[in-house]
C-alpha cells in the first residue's frame, strides 16, 4: 500500500497533467477573444468603423455589463450541472459571438456584439476557479490557479504578435475584407472546438475520474470533501449570505482594482506603444508592436508563477497580494513621464509583472471561507463585480486621452484603483472570524 504522501503526490500529479493544460488553452482562447480587440483597434478597425477613443473603449468595456448581470446564475448553473456540460456550452456560444464580430458594419453592431460576448462567456473564469476547488487541496490552490492563469501572459506572449500577424497577413490576402476582420474569425473557431472537446475530455469531480485508481480516487475526494465540509462548518456561507456578506462585497473591490490594472495594460498598452512614434520619433509595423507589446507579458508568467508557489510554500496570503498592487500602482503612471522607450518598457514591465503575481495570490483569499454553493455564487459574485473594472478601464482611459491628448491621466487613476485595492487587502486580513451561530439560521 503506497504511504498517504506518496499517494497524494501520485494523484495530484495526474489531476496536474489530465486539466491544467486543457483549461490553460480554454482560457488562452477566452482572454484572446475578449481582448484582442486592443489590437484590431490600431491595426485598422478604429479608422474603418470610425471610432474614437472614448467609443474605442466604451466598445471594449461593454463586453463586461453582459458578464455582470449572468455570472452568478451561471455559476450556479455550473455548481448544479457539472463543468462539463456548462462550461461547453459557454464556450461554444462565445466563439460563435467573437466569430461574428468579423462582419460588423459600424462601432454600434459592435457595441452589441461586444456585449453578447460578455453574456456568453459569463461564469467561465469563476467556474474555472470553482472547478480546481473540486481538485486541487487547498495547500497547492494558488499554484493551481497560477497555472491556469498562465493564459493570460501567454494570450499576450503569443496572442499579441499572432493577432498582429493576422491581421497583416488578412490585409494582404483579401482585397474587400479587412485584416483585423480576418483575426476575428480565425481567432473565434477554437472556443467552439474546445467547447465541442469539453464535452468528451473533462470529469466533473474526482469520483468520476476513470483515469484516476480507485485509490488515488477515494484518496482524492475524500480529502476534498472534509476540506470543504470544514469551511462549510466553521463559516456557514449558504448562497444567500455568501451574496449579501460585506467581506464578499470588499474582495470584490480588491478584484476591481487589480483587474481595473489588468485591462487598462491589455486594451491601451498597443495603443501606447504605437504612441512612441511621436513621442520618441521611432517607427513600428503592426506586427513590430505584436512583439513589444508581448515583452511584460514574458516577465509577468514568470512572476506569476514563482509569487504564487512562494504564497502556497509560505501559507501567507494577504502580503502576497498587497505587495504586488502597491508596486503596481506606483510604476503604473510613472512610466509614462519616462525620457525613451526602453526606461518605458521596464516600468511597464514591473507593472505587468505585479498584476500577473496578484492575480492568483488573491483566489486563496475568499476559498479561506466560501465552500459549496456558497462558493459558487460568492467566486461569481467577486469575479463579476470586480470585472466591472473592465468596463470602467478603457472607457475612463480612452475619455481621459480623448480629453487631455494624452494617456498620463488615464494612468495615475489605474495607479490609484491598484494601491486602493492593496490597503484594503491589508485592512481584512487573510480570513473572517469562525461563526458562532446556528448554520440553519443561515440558510
Amino acid at each position: 500500500m503506497p504511504t498517504d504522501s506518496a499517494l497524494e503526490k501520485r494523484a495530484l500529479r495526474k489531476v496536474t497533467l489530465r486539466l491544467i493544460p486543457f483549461i490553460i488553452a480554454m482560457y488562452f482562447t477566452n482572454y484572446l477573444d475578449r481582448t484582442n480587440l486592443g489590437i484590431a483597434g490600431p491595426g485598422g478597425m478604429n479608422e474603418d468603423l470610425a471610432m474614437n477613443a472614448t467609443q474605442f473603449g466604451f466598445a471594449a468595456g461593454i463586453f463586461f455589463f453582459g458578464y455582470l448581470i449572468f455570472e452568478v446564475p451561471s455559476n450556479l448553473a455550473l455548481h448544479r450541472y457539472g463543468a462539463r456540460i456548462w462550461l461547453a456550452r459557454i464556450l461554444i456560444s462565445w466563439g460563435i459571438v467573437a466569430a461574428a464580430m468579423a462582419f460588423v458594419p459600424s462601432h454600434g453592431w459592435l457595441y452589441v456584439l461586444r456585449f453578447l460576448l460578455g453574456v456568453a462567456e459569463a461564469g467561465f473564469f469563476p467556474g474555472i476557479i470553482l472547478y480546481l476547488t473540486y481538485w486541487f487541496p487547498s495547500s497547492m490552490r494558488a499554484r493551481a490557479t497560477a497555472l491556469f492563469m498562465l493564459a493570460i501572459p501567454m494570450s499576450s506572449v503569443i496572442g499579441s504578435p499572432l493577432s498582429s500577424w493576422l491581421i497583416s497577413s488578412g490585409n494582404s490576402i483579401f482585397e474587400n475584407f479587412a485584416g483585423w476582420r480576418f483575426m476575428f474569425v480565425i481567432e473565434g473557431v477554437p472556443a467552439i472546438l474546445l467547447g465541442i472537446m469539453c464535452i468528451f475530455y473533462l470529469t466533473d469531480r474526482p469520483r468520476d475520474a476513470k483515469w484516476l485508481t480507485p485509490d488515488e480516487r477515494n484518496w482524492l475526494q475524500s480529502r476534498m470533501d472534509a476540506e470543504e465540509e470544514g469551511k462549510a462548518e466553521t463559516f456557514h456561507y449558504p448562497v444567500r449570505r455568501s451574496l449579501l456578506q460585506p467581506r464578499v462585497w470588499a474582495l470584490s473591490f480588491v478584484y476591481f482594482g487589480m483587474v481595473y490594472g489588468l485591462y487598462a495594460m491589455s486594451f491601451f498598452l498597443p495603443t501606447i506603444i504605437s504612441g512612441f512614434q511621436e513621442t520618441f520619433g521611432v517607427e513600428y509595423s503592426i506586427v513590430e508592436i505584436g512583439f513589444i507589446t508581448a515583452i511584460p507579458y514574458i516577465f509577468g508568467a514568470l512572476a506569476m508563477y514563482f509569487w504564487s508557489r512562494h504564497g502556497d510554500k509560505s501559507g501567507e496570503r494577504v502580503w502576497h497580494v498587497a505587495i504586488p498592487l502597491f508596486v503596481g500602482g506606483v510604476t503604473i503612471p510613472i512610466a509614462l513621464y519616462l525620457s525613451s522607450p526602453f526606461t518605458t518598457m521596464v516600468a511597464v514591465t514591473i507593472t505587468c509583472m505585479a498584476i500577473c503575481a496578484a492575480l492568483p495570490t488573491f483566489w486563496p483569499l475568499p476559498q479561506t471561507f466560501l465552500a459549496g454553493a456558497g462558493a459558487a455564487a460568492g467566486l461569481a459574485l467577486i469575479n463579476s463585480l470586480g470585472n466591472s473594472a473592465g468596463f470602467f478601464a478603457p472607457y475612463i482611459t480612452g475619455g481621459l486621452a480623448q480629453l487631455t491628448g494624452t494617456q498620463n491621466a488615464g494612468m495615475w487613476v489605474v495607479g490609484a484603483a491598484m494601491v486602493g485595492a492593496g490597503i484594503v487587502t491589508l485592512v481584512l486580513k487573510a480570513a473572517p472570524a469562525p461563526d458562532r451561530v446556528d448554520p440553519n439560521l443561515t440558510r
